[in-house]
């Protein structure tokens, strides 16, 4: 009888020489970074992804991290519709949290496990370079907000990030970027993702987060879609299915697949080794996002290859 052990390696080897040498963008969620024991976790995983070819690229946010420091410091913050108004006094707490503590505790991880990791945010080397938001209205509201020190990405040049990546380095970008003036901006986390993977013409982009995916039934934590298209994701948001903080997770992965990127996923980062079960198994543990030409073939690759990773 085959060891437990060795049967599991024999059935990722398909999806080792598949993604080889592919690039993925993993963005790892504020949420996720919280609990010591969970950071260890995810970087012990990506540094097994990194070890076995695959060329990483970590994004990470830091939401709640800001928000507990800014309390910390007698500074209670704005936050409208899931989006955080940065005034002068946000700005230099986000980059005290983002640029500082959570980037440094990531590639920290990571070098533990053995990952060379170098840290990076979007004013290095100007790759990632951002316009300072108009105020606007956000969702659902018709007054207008002055978003302070938010920025909205209008380009990225990934030349450094592809020095790294051929250096055997894993970069990790936190989500501040350059106004090209010598101005730092806070730009959302899953937009920066989604940007760097559509940039490198990623093989996937990955979201850990604090959900279990996609949910069939919102009510029902354990029915969680394997897999979804554009356009059924488009007919979900339309009956109300997908709402409420789900959905600009849910936009970035379609902007991404829309953009060039093979297929995107939102995978539950809370559960242990949830990134190599997402990858490297048939079953996954997440939702997976197909892009429009993948959805019209997934079917027969599926019988074909097994591949539901």
């Amino acid at each position: 009888m085959e060891s437990s052990y060795i049967l599991p390696l024999k059935r990722a080897v398909p999806y080792i020489r598949l993604y080889k040498g592919k690039v993925f963008v993993i963005k790892v969620g504020g949420s996720v970074l919280k609990k010591p024991e969970v950071l260890d976790a995810v970087a012990e995983d990506i540094g097994v992804l990194s070890q076995l070819g695959v060329s990483v690229v970590v994004v990470h946010g830091g939401g709640p991290q800001a928000t507990e420091l800014s309390r910390q410091l007698g500074h209670e913050p704005t936050v409208i519709a899931g989006r955080r108004v940065t005034g002068d006094k946000d700005i230099d707490i986000v980059k005290m949290v983002f640029a500082g503590r959570l980037n440094l505790d990531l590639t920290g991880a990571l070098e533990e496990h053995g990952t060379r990791a170098v840290g990076l945010s979007g004013a290095d080397a100007s790759f990632m370079k951002a316009r300072r938001r108009a105020p606007s209205a956000p969702p659902g509201s018709d007054q207008q907000v002055d978003w302070g020190h938010v920025g909205d990405i209008e380009s990225v040049d990934p030349a450094i990030i592809y020095h790294l990546l051929g250096g055997g380095y894993v970069p990790v970008i936190c989500s501040l970027a350059s106004d090209g003036q010598g101005n730092v901006l806070n730009v959302n986390a899953d937009v920066v993702a989604t940007s760097v993977a559509i940039a490198l013409k990623a093989e996937k982009l990955l979201f850990l987060s604090d959900t279990h995916g996609l949910l069939d039934d919102p009510k029902d934590a354990e029915s969680t879609l394997s897999y979804v298209t554009p356009a059924e994701i488009e007919a979900r948001k339309k009956s109300g299915q997908i709402s409420g903080g789900m959905l600009p997770k849910i936009d970035s992965c379609l902007a991404a697949v829309r953009g060039g990127v093979r297929r995107t996923h939102i995978i539950p980062g809370l559960r242990p080794m949830a990134l190599l079960t997402e990858v490297f198994t048939n079953e996954g543990c997440g939702t997976m996002i197909l892009g429009p030409e993948e959805s019209q073939t997934y079917a027969r690759d599926e019988l074909a290859e097994g591949d539901d990773a």
